[in-house]
Parts: structure tokens; sequence; C-alpha cells
């Protein structure tokens, strides 16, 4: 009989922070969380997310997209531009500083020339993440307690409809057979000449969340659809957050 390992979780302390972004939610009589204060736990707990900034002039854009690394996408803020590309204002791809200037010139210039007198709160930018898509979830049972899931994201969901899970607590062993009886750890493992995808930053990842449903009673369900595992060494990024509560 083979001795399982206890989860070895990473030391954080995200519960302080969380919980402010929970009792907020509670205080409005809400039971679900926005993206952005799903992304706010994320933060708390060091669950990677794609970096992000809301910039207002060209000087402000070079430097967040330095910081942020590239290549990111580049999109108009405004409540009266719905369809931003048909006004030109989405810019993909930016590669350098010199280029998130011009980006930014070029969506502004458009923008208010398309939709004259918009009130334009200033332009996002968004690293662009490339690499597997997979889904991983959290649902609190009454009965059995948090249960994470794991599979294929993006179009596969539907075709192959392949899910694994694990009760929390889980051991070490339980954490690699979740992902390693799946499709889509044969994809991510370097299988027929794929490149490997870095599957310690996953599980780096999984080990967070269970981090967040032992830590965080009021959470009901977690859902990252997709998280983004990029090639060996690079990392992985959790893309959206949904997440509501317990019913009180």
């Amino acid at each position: 009989e083979q001795k399982e390992t206890p989860l070895q979780t990473p030391k954080v302390a995200g519960r302080e922070a969380a919980k402010a972004v929970l009792d907020r939610a509670k205080a409005e009589g809400r039971d679900s969380l926005s993206e952005s204060e799903g992304k706010e736990i994320f933060a708390a707990y060091g669950v990677p997310t794609p970096g992000e900034a809301l910039v207002k002039s060209v000087d402000e854009a070079a430097a967040a997209c330095d910081k942020i690394g590239y290549p990111v996408v580049m999109k108009i803020v405004s409540p009266d531009i719905k369809h931003k590309t048909d006004v030109g204002g989405v810019v993909v791809g930016v590669k350098s500083a010199a280029e998130a200037k011009d980006a930014y010139t070029k969506i502004m210039d458009s923008c208010t020339k398309a939709v004259p007198g918009a009130n334009i709160v200033g332009v996002s930018i968004q690293q662009m993440v490339s690499g597997q898509e997979v889904i991983l979830s959290m649902i609190r049972d009454e009965q059995f307690g948090p249960v994470i899931s794991f599979g294929l994201g993006g179009i596969y969901v539907e075709i192959l409809g392949e899910i694994s899970q694990a009760h929390v607590p889980m051991s070490e062993e339980q954490l690699d057979k979740m992902i390693k009886s799946t499709k889509a750890y044969k994809l991510m493992s370097g299988a027929r000449g794929l490149p490997e995808a870095d599957i310690d930053a996953l599980k780096d990842a999984i080990k967070r969340i269970v981090l967040i449903a032992e830590e965080n009673p009021e959470i009901r369900e977690l859902e990252i659809n997709p998280v983004i595992v990029g090639l060996k060494g690079k990392g992985c990024w959790a893309v959206d957050a949904l997440v509501t509560l317990v019913k009180e």
C-alpha cells in the first residue's frame, strides 16, 4: 500500500483580502461576484491572471505595456462604444513601447472621429497569453465538501465532455491522478511531438484554488474557463473568474 503525501499548498495569506471582497458582495445582497472581484481573490492567493491596465495617455500606455510584457491587446473603454472593432477601437498584437504609443493615438483618433462626443474612460491593455485551454472549477457539496474538477477547455468541453474530479482535502497523489487521467494531460505532456505545457504551473494554480476553497466557506462555486497553460516554464493564467456564494 502506497503512502499518500499530504498536499503541499503554497504559503499565502489571502483570506483577509478575499473576505473583504466576499463581505462587500454579501452586504450588497449579491450571491455572485463580478469577474474583477473574482480576480481580486485570485490575486490575494497568487493565482496568476493575465496582466491588465487602464491608461489615459500615450506615456501611460507605453509604461503599462512595458510592465505587463508583450504582446498585448489594446481596446477603447467607453460606455458609448459597443462595437469596438467597427470604430477602430481595438489593436491586437502590440509588441513594443513605440507600437503601444502608436496604437493609443490611433485608437483615440479613430474613436473620437467615429463617435463624436463619446464618453471615453481610457484604453485598456491586456496581456495576450497563448497555450492549452483547460477548465478548472470547484463546487462545494453539502455532504462531501469541496470538489475540484479539471478538464479540457474551449471547444473540447462540448465534444469530449471529459472532466476528472477530486475531493478536498486531497493528497499529492490524488492531484497527480486527477491531471494525468485526462485527455487534456495527453495534449499537454508532449505526446506525438506536441510541445510540452507547464504542468507544474497548472498544479500550483490548482493548489491555490484548493486553498481558496478551504479558507473561504462562503464560496459555493468557482469556475475558471479557461485557464490557459503556457509552454513549459512559461506559466499559466486564469483568464476568467466566475464565483457564486453560498446562499445564507
